[in-house]
């Protein structure tokens, strides 16, 4: 056990977080996501939402400050589902790093292209639609 570590973050994302260079990026991917095959690397957090798992990551993961650094898979023209997740994203990134600038929106299979390319995908259990997010890493100026 550490001290003052979100105890969403498993030994495996931490490890993870910490190989993570400036402009790398992560995935959290909501249930739908599929997350399995576009992954190069894979963390498991079944069980959990997004909104924790955001939360606990910019605790411990600056983002980019030189540019763009967090992202929203944009919905699928006329898809009439509602997406009340994102409020909740943007409250957590705002309180969560100085950094943050808003959330850019990718179309949907950008998303899943970029996601591709992604250092790590983490797969959540989140019900919501359209609740992926992609952070990109930025440097701890401690």
């Amino acid at each position: 056990m550490l001290k003052n570590i979100p105890s969403v973050l498993s030994p495996e994302l931490l490890k993870i977080l910490m190989e993570m260079g400036h402009g790398d990026e992560i995935v959290i991917g909501d249930g739908n996501f599929p997350a399995a095959a576009y992954a190069r690397r894979l963390i498991r957090l079944d069980g959990l939402g997004v909104p924790p798992i955001l939360e606990a990551i910019l605790k411990v993961m600056p983002l980019d400050s030189y540019q763009e650094n967090a992202f929203l898979m944009e919905k699928t023209p006329g898809d009439a589902v509602t997406t009340p997740i994102w409020d909740t994203y943007r409250t957590i990134a705002a309180s969560g790093d100085d950094n943050y600038r808003g959330f850019a929106m990718i179309e949907r299979f950008a998303f899943y292209e970029r996601a591709k390319k992604a250092y790590a995908i983490v797969a959540t259990s989140e019900k919501a639609l359209y609740a992926n997010i992609i952070l990109k890493k930025g440097v701890v100026k401690e």
